[in-house]
């Protein structure tokens, strides 16, 4: 807690969870001094509640913070495992703790402002940004704030689901992992009368692994569902529960909606995050976009700009989402054959590539290539007729 208040800084970060933590350890790696920041939350982030899985190049400033990586990746259906070589990305696995580690290191060094109270309403004069706690008092003045509280979309989505899921961390007491290979996507796993489900294993050692069962859908399961999706996933990858202890429980819920998100909510207001449009549409993934976020806003404070981060996806690319996504909920495609053809008549860099969003036109046009011709036309005509029919309601 701060004593006095307002608090008069430069740069304030509104919520303190994995978008602001990556915003404070670039601010310190791209070396911003001079900078007055304050980070106004609640709760201070610390320890492991979460896990991020992700692609890129190895070799960056992450590498040291991973729990895992690995340069093959299996996609199973009923059909058959197939066997991903990633190269020259390879697929790691990050743990919250030293994420958090990090920002708070980095909080220190820059002599960061902690205020632990919850944000309420931002007022925005388009000189200053005045953010006041729940009860209207004011609680710091900054010449711009990151906000990356969750939000709903500005607009309801013409399709709204889930990726929702629940992970069980495993240990061992003898071999049981495969180290060298994490499995990427189990379509094995019963299907959702709407929607698509998977399981994926991500080891860490042969003795202890992430497990998990996700869902992509309309609605979520209640807790005696997501662990009764897990125990049948674990038979169907032979694990005998009873020989294992379930050290960790790990919950999400990501939205999935070509609702569009507000970025730029007032003039020296930006938003990060889910809020700010880092989550894939199609897929619930966050982290690398988020990632670019927290870089671009440095990279803009250290040269004296406005720390705006570019658009988290192309349009283009969540023009072809909201196309997906409709043709899974309205039953266009099935979603297990939808993710098989697209890995299986794509290399798989150009598939994660896309899911990242920094595929070319050319790319895209090969991943729009490898949907079913038929399906897809019909889920375009009927997004080009929801659009339309949006604009005329509005």
């Amino acid at each position: 807690m701060h004593a006095s208040f307002p608090v008069d800084v430069d740069l304030a970060l509104v919520g303190g969870g994995g978008a602001a933590s990556l915003v404070l350890a670039a601010l310190d790696r791209h070396g911003v001094s001079g900078l007055r920041v304050a980070v106004v939350d609640p709760v201070h982030k610390r320890g492991q509640d979460r896990t991020w899985a992700f692609w890129g190049l190895p070799g960056d400033d992450l590498d040291p913070l991973l729990s895992a990586s690995w340069s093959q990746v299996d996609v199973v259906t009923a059909a058959g495992r197939r066997v991903l070589t990633l190269n020259p990305l390879r697929y790691a696995m990050l743990r919250s703790a030293p994420v958090y580690d990090r920002a708070a290191e980095a909080e220190r060094r820059l002599d960061a402002v902690r205020i632990s109270v919850p944000a309420g309403d931002l007022h925005d004069d388009g000189q200053r940004v005045t953010v006041r706690d729940p009860d209207g008092r004011d609680l710091v003045r900054a010449g711009w704030v990151l906000d990356s509280r969750p939000r709903r979309p500005k607009r309801p989505g013409r399709t709204s689901w889930l990726q929702h899921f629940r992970g069980w961390w495993l240990a061992a007491d003898r071999p049981t992992f495969d180290r060298q290979r994490a499995v990427l996507m189990d379509f094995r796993t019963p299907q959702p009368e709407r929607g698509v489900s998977f399981g994926y294993v991500l080891p860490v050692d042969d003795r202890f692994a992430l497990v998990e069962y996700t869902e992509f859908g309309p609605e979520l399961l209640d807790d005696a569902g997501y662990d009764r999706a897990l125990r049948g996933y674990a038979d169907l990858l032979g694990l005998d529960l009873t020989a294992l202890r379930v050290r960790e429980v790990e919950d999400g819920v990501i939205p999935m909606t070509d609702g569009p998100f507000e970025s730029r909510p007032s003039p020296r207001v930006v938003r990060l995050g889910t809020a700010g449009g880092a989550t894939r549409p199609s897929t619930g993934f966050t982290f690398s976009a988020m990632l670019r976020q927290a870089d671009q806003v440095a990279q803009a404070l250290a040269a004296g700009r406005p720390p705006v981060p570019a658009p988290a996806y192309p349009g283009r690319h969540l023009w072809m989402d909201a196309v997906a996504l409709r043709a899974l909920d309205r039953g266009h495609v099935g979603g297990v054959e939808f993710f098989e053809r697209l890995f299986d008549r794509n290399p798989p860099e150009r598939v994660l590539r896309f899911l990242d969003g920094v595929t070319s036109p050319a790319e895209d046009l090969a991943v729009m290539r490898s949907s079913p011709l038929l399906p897809m036309t019909g889920a375009v005509l009927g997004d080009a007729a929801g659009r339309l029919r949006a604009r005329l309601r509005r």
